[in-house]
């Protein structure tokens, strides 16, 4: 086991699968005590057995405040700080704006940009006191809005948006805020689509390039979170060689 991080403490949400299971599986290697929280408990206890250190399962729904509050408090019970969040739960329901089912979006509204914002404000003061981190997954559609992915990239181009506000906000009292941006990834992600024309759009992606693997992600945060305290990775922006936007 490295030690890059012993005796700092992770909270990761969205980790039941994908990047948030691998960045958890990272920070763990690198010595961190973490925290992993998603709504598939189950999932969880399984992650914990596969970590190199301690790890504590959450059932969390960022959604929730409360469940949120109580995630950050079981947190900080546990291990005592706070040191790194990774916000990394999110579901994209890739589909055309005319004749969308709008509970869609509310729900991607809610996850990926409220769910994420809840987290830090739960989080904050904790990290404030370490100096920590926040680590926002973001995505390609941050930066780039697509046919099809409308309200999606909205989520997303607001994640930055919150994150720069955050940065300016905190960065003088040591905390880090880190946006990644990964392009396409071997995750669950694309199969939350309803939509079946646009699971078959985004099955055909994966299939036609080398996709990112969850771990590429987990070691970018690894990077991020590890470097000198005078060092702050602000943006990192990932995508398959084979990706063309």
């Amino acid at each position: 086991m490295n030690t890059t991080l012993a005796g700092k403490v992770a909270l990761v949400t969205g980790a039941s699968s994908g990047i948030g299971e691998a960045t958890a599986l990272a920070l763990s290697a690198e010595g961190a005590l973490v925290a992993v929280g998603a709504r598939r408990a189950d999932r969880l206890e399984t992650l914990v057995h596969k970590a190199v250190g301690e790890m504590l399962a959450l059932e969390l729904d960022v959604t929730d405040q409360e469940s949120v509050r109580a995630a950050v408090a079981k947190t900080v019970e546990r291990f005592g700080a706070l040191d790194v969040l990774v916000n990394n739960a999110g579901v994209m329901l890739a589909g055309s704006i005319a004749g969308a089912d709008t509970t869609e979006w509310t729900r991607m509204v809610e996850t990926n940009l409220l769910g994420s914002m809840y987290t830090v404000h739960a989080a904050l003061p904790h990290l404030l006191e370490r100096k920590g981190a926040v680590v926002q997954v973001s995505s390609t559609s941050g930066r780039i809005a697509s046919a099809a992915s409308g309200v999606y990239a909205a989520t997303k181009f607001g994640i930055t948006a919150f994150s720069e506000a955050l940065r300016q906000e905190v960065t003088a009292q040591g905390v880090r805020v880190v946006v990644v941006e990964p392009g396409f990834v071997a995750t669950e992600l694309a199969d939350h689509i309803t939509d079946p024309t646009m699971r078959a759009a985004a099955q055909q992606m994966a299939t036609s390039m080398r996709t990112l693997q969850p771990e590429d992600i987990a070691n970018a945060v690894v990077y991020a979170v590890t470097q000198s305290q005078h060092v702050a990775v602000n943006e990192i922006l990932i995508r398959p060689t084979d990706q063309t936007r």
